[in-house]
């Protein structure tokens, strides 16, 4: 056993040489080497230029010594792809012209993978034939309920009432452009498990602003659908929300094989809300990697001692994205730290 699979054996809730790690947002701002190549491209651009988004993906593999990569990209890329205008910039994601109206919905298309997002799949093709078998690389796309919700609202929102009032009031628009958005993320994924991604993961990151009976009638079954149409030989899917400690027996309910969990939950609390089917991911709180060594080991420790009472099926992961002005040699010093303190004889 090796760095190249202790990932997908954890995903499985089989037992790997040590705890495998990788982070949210591992690929950004934080590496200096990141900020070089943005300095000279646009984001946007630097997503749909296969060379540059994988040696991108490969940097914090090179740096931080994590067990998975994952795809350089952004879940917006299928909202553009089905027809609406964006614009991503340092303030955050933009629509131009949001949906308004069922017209709108409509008019969107379900593209295929191939042609519009071609750009993608040729990052993954690039990135597996870098890391010659180093280590996983994880792909992935938004959850249904959070593509709907930014298509609506046009930009990041703290109550997302624009998207809540139109999809909560509206069960025939819900069900259209839902089922629209998961049928061209069953082809994107599909797509990506093509070209060469060894798993998914489904980032459903607004999915703690509903309430549990709403996001069991707008969130998981769309994201259970997407799962269940996939042709997998073995690839595992993760889902993984923020804010989603009431919902993370409805997202171990969508046939995923892993669950994420942010820092708000203890894993071993998790565990009990999960059941034992799904392994878990997580869960450090993010802003812990500024903190001084003796107490960012302590809390490292303290996450995996919750895991242990967990049981099997972990990969140690922050509870959410990697901080912008993170110094990368705590992130590093966290990696090392998992995989001296988990190794098994």
């Amino acid at each position: 056993m090796s760095r190249a699979d202790r990932y997908l054996r954890a995903c499985k809730r089989e037992e790997p040489d040590c705890t495998p790690v990788w982070f949210m947002r591992q690929a950004g701002r934080y590496l200096p080497e990141y900020r070089a190549i943005r300095s000279k491209v646009g984001f946007l651009e630097l997503c749909k230029t296969p060379d540059l988004a994988a040696e991108v993906t490969i940097q914090p593999v090179d740096r931080l010594g994590v067990d998975a990569a994952i795809l350089f990209s952004d879940i917006l890329v299928v909202s553009e792809a089905m027809g609406l205008a964006l614009e991503l910039e340092d303030k955050g994601p933009h629509f131009p012209e949001p949906l308004r109206s069922r017209a709108d919905v409509d008019r969107l298309r379900v593209p295929d993978p191939r042609e519009s997002l071609g750009f993608v799949l040729d990052t993954i093709r690039e990135t597996k034939k870098r890391l010659a078998g180093k280590v996983p690389l994880i792909g992935f796309c938004g959850g249904p309920w959070t593509l709907a919700a930014y298509m609506i609202e046009g930009k990041t929102s703290r109550s997302f009432e624009k998207a809540k009032a139109a999809l909560l009031s509206d069960e025939s628009l819900a069900s259209a452009l839902l089922t629209k958005i998961s049928d061209a993320l069953i082809a994107y994924l599909q797509a990506q498990l093509d070209a060469g991604a060894d798993a998914l993961q489904i980032f459903d990151s607004w999915a703690g602003a509903l309430a549990p009976d709403d996001y069991s009638r707008i969130g998981s079954p769309y994201i259970a659908r997407v799962i269940r149409s996939l042709r997998r030989e073995g690839q595992p899917v993760t889902v993984f929300g923020v804010e989603t400690g009431e919902l993370l027996g409805v997202l171990a309910g969508t046939g995923a094989d892993m669950v994420g969990v942010d820092w708000r939950v203890p894993l071993s609390d998790a565990r009990k809300r999960t059941g034992d089917g799904v392994a878990l991911q997580g869960n450090l709180d993010p802003a812990s990697l500024f903190l001084p060594e003796p107490i960012l080991e302590a809390r490292v420790k303290r996450v995996l001692d919750d895991a242990r009472q967990a049981g099997p099926g972990h990969v140690f992961n922050l509870g959410h994205g990697i901080l912008p002005t993170t110094p990368p040699e705590n992130a590093r010093f966290v990696v090392d730290l998992v995989h001296r303190d988990t190794t098994r004889e």
